[in-house]
């Protein structure tokens, strides 16, 4: 069973997941929309820092590619305490794909086999890295303010992979960007929200011999460079 491109890298894209290895000399994609306003820095107004993420949250993104056209929903499950991370993609039109995520570096990407084809499919990657931590934007570079889906945003950039916008007066993050050209805008965002226990298990599919087994290229959309862990 042969995967699309296009099916692994929707978590290649937010989430909530930055490559395996550091990307170099890359520039940030073109937008319009991205418009950074630099401020006089002075003594009385220190530069702002990232704010960390709740342990637990719950999250409605939608996702859309500016190279390609490609557009999706992300219902993103983080659990921090339980080590893992939940990305239910659902492609336009498509197929709902569960990214399943493990802060022992293994992943399941997989199809439930609901609807008409009645396929199943489940592919298991294994990463270097766990998934993102809370505090994974420390170190960022701050560019400035921006708005962005009508809100007025501190901008920050880390490892030339993520442009990472948060509200200014919430703190709540508004629109991530990646290098790929993928861009999150996030809909709804519910601290403290817990996904409950059976929805983590990966269907029994997933451990036959038919599921296939990878080291991927790049990563799913909450997992670091390894430089930034």
């Amino acid at each position: 069973m042969a995967w699309p491109r296009t099916s692994l890298r929707l978590s290649i894209a937010l989430i909530l997941s930055l490559t395996l290895i550091v990307v170099s000399g890359r520039t940030m994609p073109k937008r319009e929309t991205l418009n950074i306003v630099l401020g006089e820095e002075t003594e009385e107004t220190p530069e702002p820092i990232p704010t960390p993420w709740p342990e637990q949250f719950h999250a409605l993104m939608v996702m859309n590619n500016t190279n390609k056209p490609e557009l999706q929903v992300v219902d993103l499950w983080y659990d921090w305490p339980n080590g893992c991370n939940l990305n239910l993609i659902q492609n336009q039109l498509g197929k709902l794909l569960h990214d399943v995520e493990w802060d022992n570096g293994t992943s399941y990407y997989y199809t439930l086999g609901v609807g008409d084809d009645g396929g199943r499919e489940c592919c298991i990657m294994h990463f270097p890295v766990g998934i993102l931590r809370p505090n994974w934007l420390e170190g960022a570079n701050y560019l400035g303010q921006s708005y962005v889906d009508g809100f007025l945003c501190n901008v920050w950039e880390k490892v030339d992979f993520i442009w990472y916008y948060e509200d200014v007066v919430t703190k709540r993050p508004i629109h991530w960007l990646f290098f790929t050209g993928m861009s999150a805008h996030v809909m709804t965002f519910e601290v403290g929200a817990v996904l409950e226990d059976s929805k983590w298990q990966a269907p029994a599919h997933c451990f036959d011999k038919q599921a296939e087994h990878g080291t991927p290229e790049q990563t799913s959309l909450l997992r670091p460079p390894v430089a930034s862990v």
